[in-house]
């Protein structure tokens, strides 16, 4: 199944053009467990002491449900390293592409933090130029980068997503601009 990576200033994209699931800020309660996170940090799980941190951006794939369950599974598990977003949808928040090295909260669907995931790499480049090692490591079981389009395409058509882009038109086409990001996990919080 394809993924849609959503940046969207911290706010999660809803249909109906509803936003968050949870908090409307993403530094605000979203706690992998059910205790308050003290202000600026979290409990340190395996020490017992404080470690305090800065509020991460929501890493968000796909819409909350079924979909972003079985992406985030894909993450934990290490079969997913990559994910694609389009590039309009950046441009549609106003917001920059995330440098190499910038470190975010993998969201569940429930909108609990699971993870932390940096970036690794990062390109922009059109739909037709991407590459069979990007469809692999996206970890969703595409054999070629055919079947990869296909299941992109239904996710970009879909009426959920031309809501959250607002153009019920939208199409993709070979030069259509895309976001190819790498990255891996770099902490875990069950």
């Amino acid at each position: 199944m394809p993924v849609g990576r959503f940046r969207s200033n911290g706010r999660e994209k809803r249909p109906g053009g509803a936003r968050g699931v949870g908090p409307e800020n993403a530094s605000e309660g979203l706690s992998s467990n059910r205790r308050r996170r003290p202000e600026g940090g979290r409990t340190g799980c395996h020490t017992g002491r404080m470690e305090p941190r800065e509020p991460l951006k929501p890493y968000l794939l796909a819409f909350p449900g079924p979909l972003r369950d079985r992406l985030v599974a894909a993450v934990l598990s290490g079969e997913k390293v990559s994910t694609t977003g389009l590039l309009c949808e950046y441009e549609l928040e106003q917001e920059e592409l995330p440098p190499v090295g910038e470190r975010s909260a993998l969201i569940d669907s429930e909108g609990r933090e699971v993870a932390v995931v940096e970036v690794t790499d990062i390109r922009v480049l059109p739909l037709g130029a991407v590459d069979l090692r990007h469809a692999l490591d996206e970890g969703e079981g595409y054999a070629s980068v055919a079947e990869w389009r296909a299941g992109h395409e239904r996710f970009w058509h879909s009426e959920e997503m031309r809501e959250a882009l607002g153009d019920p038109s939208f199409t993709v086409d070979d030069g259509t601009l895309i976001v190819a990001e790498r990255f891996r996990v770099v902490e875990r919080w069950e």
